[in-house]
């Protein structure tokens, strides 16, 4: 039987060619590839535009671990999880380190701790896997803290370096109080938005970049009290819009440039704006022995982010 009869027709109407910007180009013609004796299997359009193939963006291509079974997903999830946890543990650490020696103050100390468990938590997302799942994975990381804080806060265990490093007087009490209030917030934030949505990253950032950096400012710089609060400085107040929206901004495009969600940026930024300078209103407001920084401050962003960004 001849050869012919199992080669494909060399007439099969060509496929249209790709952009010259696709990834990958031969330098030499296909037919200059293939041996003399050779028989041509398939028509040279085909594979052409085969080799022409346009690839997916690095934001859009699956998580290598993970991307095939449920186990593949289960080791990504833990493998992050523990990273996570590992981390969180040795920013506390070293923060009860530096406050025990005096090196830096106590009140320093617990406002870098606000800021940076945060964003480092929510900054670390993207490593968990595309799975149902991941999301409570991820919210383990909080609860884990939120347990440590309970059992020194009820004095079942004495930790004094988080004791000092994350409280304002040094009374275990008080870590059920802000601390404990910030970590379910985390929790909250994880678990209902995740990073699908900008209401969730919105939230923790005007939590812990906004409200943490004006403490510190108002602290330093605070002398001009606001007239309807004395305890609220315009320095705090003014670095609570600035830091909270702009720390918005930095972390909305972190995750879009990650291809978790696309933004009309001229609207992003108008919506921002109004979500600072509500949560701003609010953290000003002298209502702090009625409700906490940490809850007021992330549930006035989740309803204006709601309400703006309608996710």
């Amino acid at each position: 039987m001849s050869l012919s009869l199992f080669l494909l027709p060399s007439s099969s109407p060509p496929l249209p060619p790709f952009s010259s910007s696709s990834a990958l180009r031969l330098s030499r013609p296909l037919t200059s590839l293939r041996p003399p004796c050779f028989p041509r299997l398939v028509p040279l359009p085909l594979l052409h535009s085969l080799a022409h193939a346009p690839t997916l963006p690095r934001s859009l291509r699956p998580c290598a671990l993970g991307s095939g079974s449920a186990a593949g997903y289960l080791l990504q999830d833990a493998g992050a999880t523990a990273a996570v946890l590992a981390g969180a543990y040795s920013l506390v650490l070293t923060f009860d380190t530096l406050t025990e020696n005096n090196v830096i103050q106590q009140s320093l100390s617990r406002k870098l701790v606000h800021i940076l468990s945060g964003l480092l938590f929510m900054a670390s997302w993207p490593i968990f896997s595309n799975s149902v799942e991941a999301r409570y994975f991820a919210s383990l990381v909080p609860l884990v803290n939120c347990l440590r804080l309970v059992i020194n806060g009820f004095s079942l265990v004495t930790d004094e370096g988080l004791v000092k490093s994350v409280t304002r007087e040094g009374n275990p009490g008080e870590l059920l109080r802000g601390p404990l209030y910030y970590v379910l917030m985390l929790i909250l934030c994880a678990v209902v938005f995740w990073r699908e949505s900008p209401t969730g990253v919105i939230s923790v950032a005007m939590m812990c970049g906004g409200d943490g950096i004006a403490d510190i400012i108002g602290r330093s710089f605070g002398s001009q009290k606001l007239p309807y609060n004395q305890r609220k400085s315009w320095a705090g107040s003014i670095s609570m819009f600035a830091f909270g929206f702009l720390v918005s901004i930095g972390m909305l495009q972190y995750f879009s440039a990650l291809g978790y969600f696309q933004l009309d940026w001229i609207g992003t930024i108008q919506k921002v704006a109004l979500i600072s300078l509500v949560a701003t209103v609010v953290e000003s407001l002298p209502i702090t022995e009625v409700i906490d920084d940490n809850i007021s401050v992330p549930l006035v962003s989740m309803l204006t982010a709601s309400l703006t960004f309608g996710s």
